[in-house]
């Protein structure tokens, strides 16, 4: 089974802010990139979104593309739940509440929000589903960097607190077989 995780690409957000679950824009233009990625995916495939709007017009696009044999928002690949965080600088948030995270992101949470290890549930919930179908037909998944990380250590057995070790670019396209 051949699964293909999309990252989104850039977003109207400057650099540094924390926008997590925030449903915030594309930077435009994306034409170019969305071709760029057009062209790492198959011509046919099942495909998901995160409902998040910089996801979902990646996979509108996509759709519009190529052969979507079915087409599904799903809220468990939504981008982690930063909390009271959201939309704050990271130079803004409280050190009593920022440090404690940083050492520990697996199980500590953000204010408000969620942990890693809660984001991963939630997205090896949606994945084990997935795959247990045994499609024979590929699977495009849109989604956002957490997640995508998130997969990848379930994918590899990359323990969760080694997840930054996963780069994922804006627009990167990652295939995985199973």
């Amino acid at each position: 089974m051949e699964i293909y995780l999309v990252r989104h690409t850039e977003t109207v957000c400057e650099k540094g802010i924390c926008y997590g679950q925030s449903d915030v824009a594309l930077a435009k233009p994306f034409d170019l990139v969305f071709e760029n990625i057009i062209s790492q995916l198959p011509q046919e495939a099942i495909l998901f979104s995160s409902p998040l709007q910089r996801c979902v017009i990646l996979a509108n696009y996509i759709r519009s593309k190529i052969e979507t044999i079915s087409y599904q928002e799903d809220k468990r690949l939504m981008e982690m739940n930063f909390g009271d965080w959201e939309m704050k600088n990271w130079n803004d948030i409280q050190p009593e509440q920022l440090n404690p995270w940083m050492e520990d992101f697996v199980t500590i949470r953000a204010t408000n929000g969620e942990s890693f290890i809660e984001l991963h549930a939630r997205t090896t919930e949606f994945f084990s589903e997935q795959i247990s179908k045994k499609t024979s037909k590929p699977i495009i998944i849109v989604t956002h960097a957490g997640v995508i990380r998130s997969l990848l250590c379930h994918h590899t057995a990359l323990p969760l607190k080694d997840a930054f070790e996963n780069k994922v670019d804006f627009g990167q396209v990652i295939k995985i077989e199973l």
